[in-house]
């Protein structure tokens, strides 16, 4: 499991950062400034990430709606010495999923955090899109139109994988990590099961949905961004 904190106090963000690894067995990774914080949430997939409202450089609302347009949907707690009831409803609004006061007790903290990734877990599988092709994570099916579409349990994965980071280029090292654990990085893997997927997703349709992006990796594309 991998947790993102944005903290800007730094003795706040290492007691944090011990005593969350500690409790939940997991790694917790520390960025200082909103900038910093912004684009390890772009770039790197978390199971929770815990903002800070007042950072240097950007401020944690605006990550918070810049990922939630981006349709990152990892659950966000804030943690902020702002307790008002203005604050709290500004940031759940904007999607935020809870909120900390500080000075808070590293014990609550631990609490919700485990609550936030239990209702992610049992949070029911909602059809993914991306412009006329669908994926059901519960049906295990895949349609590009009307036409149903077959794919084995890697191609499904990825497809996956790429659906639920649509209009977010990927590198290679992220396909590789999130997608095949284990397999060497060297290896052209991911090359061949993205010319399965074109082949399958792709194939006799004008608009071409999996896109190369030269030296840097891969990307699906929804029309609606464009």
């Amino acid at each position: 499991m991998r947790i993102l904190l944005v903290e800007d106090e730094r003795k706040v963000a290492a007691f944090v950062k011990r005593g969350v690894e500690r409790e939940l067995d997991c790694f917790v990774d520390v960025v200082h400034d909103g900038e910093e914080g912004a684009l390890y949430a772009r770039t790197y997939e978390y199971d929770t990430i815990i903002l800070d409202l007042m950072l240097p450089l950007k401020d944690g609302l605006e990550i918070l709606s810049e990922l939630r347009a981006r349709e990152i949907h990892a659950p966000v707690m804030l943690l902020t010495a702002r307790d008002s009831i203005e604050s709290k409803v500004q940031g759940l609004e904007i999607g935020a999923d809870d909120y900390l006061t500080k000075p808070f007790d590293l014990r609550e903290l631990v609490a919700r955090i485990r609550a936030l990734l239990r209702r992610a877990r049992e949070a029911p599988s909602a059809i993914l899109t991306a412009e006329d092709l669908t994926l059901d994570p519960a049906g295990r099916t895949v349609k590009r139109g009307n036409r149903e579409i077959k794919l084995t349990a890697r191609e499904f994965g990825l497809l996956e994988y790429f659906m639920r980071r649509k209009n977010r280029v990927m590198t290679r090292a992220q396909i590789m990590e999130y997608v095949w654990p284990g397999f060497d990085g060297s290896s052209n893997i991911i090359d061949v099961y993205i010319n399965y997927l074109r082949a399958k997703i792709d194939q006799g349709d004008e608009r071409k949905l999996i896109q190369t992006v030269w030296g840097v990796g891969y990307v699906l594309r929804d029309r609606e961004i464009e």
